[in-house]
């Protein structure tokens, strides 16, 4: 059991967590949730012991195992897999001692030793260590490699084996998914679900948080308040107390107003002045309920195109890679305006190649490839943050891509991402991770791209900007092409997807829950990348037949879709209107009975749409 008790956490002069209580249990998983800078890495680092609560107290069981993910990994000339083993710290002791007693050749240590080892899984931890890089996407050749030669986003999925591999009662992880792509989370996901002991876990990837937790811990402002549930039925229980509590600041602030009323009023009269007093206390001793706080820090829009040519793009028979080495081969591709495509993909398969190709970074190798003359990219890429100007501001940067922008004019802008004030003019240096990824997506946005290509894009972002994000891509009027490990997003924002493996880009006929499935029908055996790709030519192949004979219901089902929103919304603008008691007020009759004789047939014609698109949805499930 974890209990804080009025613990109030510091850093620096800042304070985070105030008279803070909350008790987790064993085996809870729990989702640590809130805007960046609540808290949430502090939280971690008192539980750990590295900070000390500044009042108030922290019980953690001592004798409990706690296993975090180390945050840098130097350069050791160490196998990887041996590396991965080193989590285990039992499991190391024991191997030390065994050596020591087998060269002092004292047989009775020697026999308690491997009876030890045997009891803690010993013989079986090289393969448990294989498994988890496996998963994680290193292969069988890359499992020797040494420590050093990998690059920091795969040393951090070292430490997070390493991490893994500790045979933990707690484990704490702090956006574990931030260097993964989609099949390695997909793989985490299926991890952490079955670990037996506690997990507290930091994400902003909100379909990951449905999938393993099973409770939430929200740090808002200086308190966490822990809900029941994962973060959907978080969401829903929040909204429902920020109700409440909205109705509550409402009737308090109508209370407030009285009493005020009545001390203006009467404390000049000698006979009023003890009630008037009396209410001046009663003001003094009313705990104010703080007001809701519905609106989100961010806000903002992507600017229409100057031009929406059609195509942007078209690839017939490309190649993409780099000089010593081709990539990808045979692409066929067309984009145009409204395109909304997610690709899908192990890591290293060829996704952030195609794209910097599209994006102009890289040359095609060869074949065919027409770039409109209006084509006008923003490219967000998974280095982007690295190239901004440290000593510059964010309304300096702005004024670079826009020499002819006024202050105010850049002002405006960025305060839709979150730069207000003096923000808009401090230098980009001391900025959060965060906040530098906002800043690079904001000069993107800015750029009013009619070719949008995000690689990656919610690294660092938390759960308020993702959703603006979100938000805003709903209503863009280009092409956009999105690879993330964030699925929420993905399934929101895109209306096909590509799948990149085996050295094709081809289209997948299936959404992320399919994918997912080939993900896990793949043999554990064989190395990711080739044997997603035969699984998904498989796939290809056997469905061919299937995929035409699912294609017009499909077209039916989506063109019902428009038709029914349509209805809907016509039938919401009457009950709208019919509502009113404005209508009635006034001699109308004419128009009441037409506005009712419209809405009777509105509904008749919606019954029959809803019953042909059951009809069609029945007969897509029967044939999938």
């Amino acid at each position: 059991m974890i209990q804080l008790t009025r613990a109030t956490l510091r850093r620096g002069a800042r304070t985070l967590l105030e008279d803070t209580s909350f008790t987790l249990y064993a085996g809870w998983h729990v989702g640590v949730v809130g805007r960046n800078g609540t808290g949430k890495s502090t939280l971690f680092s008192a539980l750990l012991g590295e900070l000390a609560p500044d009042r108030g107290d922290i019980s953690v069981p001592r004798q409990i195992v706690i296993a975090s993910v180390a945050q840098e990994t130097p350069a050791l000339p160490q196998p990887a897999l041996e590396y991965v083993l080193d989590g285990d710290d039992e499991l190391r002791k024991i191997e030390r001692r065994l050596e020591a007693a087998e060269a002092a050749q004292d047989a009775l240590k020697i026999g308690a030793l491997h009876e030890r080892l045997n009891a803690i899984g010993g013989y079986a931890a090289r393969a448990r260590a294989g498994k988890l890089l496996h998963g994680l996407g290193f292969s069988a050749d890359e499992q020797d490699r040494p420590v050093a030669s990998f690059s920091g986003g795969w040393r951090m999925r070292l430490n997070l084996a390493r991490a893994l591999m500790c045979r933990s009662d707690l484990l704490l992880l702090d956006e574990p998914t931030n260097h993964l792509d989609l099949d390695t989370v997909i793989w985490l996901q299926t991890w952490l679900t079955g670990y037996a002991g506690t997990l507290l876990l930091i994400s902003h990837d909100r379909e990951f948080l449905d999938a393993v937790t099973g409770h939430t811990l929200h740090l808002e402002g200086t308190t966490a308040t822990l809900y029941t549930g994962n973060y959907s039925q978080f969401e829903r229980q929040r909204a429902e107390r920020l109700r409440l509590q909205a109705a509550q600041y409402a009737q308090q602030q109508a209370r407030i107003a009285h009493l005020e009323s009545f001390i203006r009023r009467f404390k000049a009269k000698a006979s009023k002045a003890r009630q008037a007093q009396s209410r001046v206390k009663a003001l003094e001793r009313m705990e104010l309920v703080a007001p809701a706080h519905w609106d989100s820090a961010f806000s903002f829009e992507f600017p229409v195109p100057e031009k929406l040519p059609s195509p942007l793009i078209r690839m017939d028979k490309a190649a993409a890679g780099y000089p010593d080495k081709t990539v990808l081969t045979n692409l066929r591709l067309l984009l145009a305006p409204g395109e909304r495509i997610g690709l899908l993909g192990a890591n290293g398969a060829g996704k952030s190649t195609l794209i910097r190709t599209l994006a102009g970074e890289l040359a095609p190798l060869g074949g065919d490839v027409m770039r409109s003359p209006d084509l006008r990219v923003g490219y967000f890429a998974q280095h982007q943050v690295e190239h901004l100007d440290l000593k510059a501001s964010p309304v300096v940067h702005l004024r670079r891509i826009h020499p002819q922008g006024t202050e105010q004019q850049f002002r405006d802008f960025l305060g839709g991402f979150n730069f207000r004030g003096d923000r808009a003019f401090e230098p980009v240096g001391p900025f959060s991770g965060g906040e530098k990824a906002r800043l690079a997506l904001a000069l993107v946005v800015y750029q009013r791209p009619n070719l949008l290509l995000l690689d990656e894009p919610t690294n660092h972002l938390d759960l308020d900007m993702r959703h603006a994000l979100e938000t805003a891509l709903a209503d863009y009027a280009g092409a956009m092409i999105l690879v993330s490990h964030d699925r929420h997003l993905l399934n929101a924002t895109c209306d096909d997807f590509w799948l990149v493996a085996g050295g094709a880009c081809e289209a997948y006929d299936g959404d992320l829950d399919d994918y997912a499935r080939l993900l896990s029908s793949r043999d554990a055996s064989a190395p990711s990348r080739s044997r997603a790709a035969e699984t998904a030519r498989d796939q290809r192949r056997d469905g061919a037949g299937q995929r035409e004979r699912l294609k017009p219901l499909r077209d039916t089902v989506k063109k019902l879709d428009a038709q029914i929103a349509k209805l809907q919304k016509r039938l919401t603008e009457l009950d709208v209107r019919l509502a009113d008691p404005a209508l009635y007020a006034s001699t109308q009759a004419a128009e009441i009975a037409q506005l009712g004789r419209e809405q009777n047939e509105l509904k008749t014609d919606l019954a029959t749409l809803e019953e042909q698109w059951l009809a069609a949805a029945e007969e897509i499930e029967q044939l999938t």
